[in-house]
């Protein structure tokens, strides 16, 4: 099962990105602000889609700041940064699984996205690279970037349900 789907330690998962940006900053000169990491923990412990503006509330709330630029400057570096990716479909955004990853035209990013909770899974799967390789290049078209959406119900909502 996919880890946004399977009860597990969400501490891990934020320590874990974190780590990864700290790294980052200190390997590429990212420079990290507190609204930057704080944006990056708050979608790490969710595993699911949040929008701008329930973000600027959660920073609001813990006073790093309560103006929409704050959270969208924040959300803009973290997405070139590779750490966050936005989910077009619901106008949010979700933390990268695998920031170490080249979401280019080696591997895709691919979304299974619940309808009903919004929790987010990032899926890796090197048959699908293939097969949409295949079939754009069957096309003569040379892939840049592959986003893929996928919209369902995931296990726990299908079993409450």
């Amino acid at each position: 099962m996919t880890l946004a789907f399977a009860e597990h330690d969400h501490g891990k998962c934020r320590a874990a990105l974190k780590d990864a940006l700290a790294e980052a900053a200190k390997t590429r000169g990212l420079r990290l602000t507190p609204a930057r990491v704080r944006v990056l923990e708050i979608l790490s412990e969710a595993h699911r889609a949040m929008g701008a503006y329930e973000l600027l509330d959660r920073l609001r709330e813990e006073g790093l700041g309560s103006q929409p630029p704050v959270v969208y400057r924040a959300l803009d570096f973290l997405t070139q940064a590779g750490f966050v990716h936005k989910i077009e479909r619901l106008n949010a955004y979700v933390a990268c699984c695998h920031p170490d990853e080249d979401h280019g035209t080696d591997h895709g990013a691919y979304f299974l996205i619940c309808a009903s909770c919004r929790k987010v899974a990032e899926v890796e799967d090197g048959a699908l690279d293939v097969a949409l390789a295949q079939v754009a290049a069957g096309r003569g078209f040379a892939m840049r970037r592959t986003v893929l959406e996928i919209e369902g119900t995931c296990p726990a909502c299908r079993r409450d349900g």
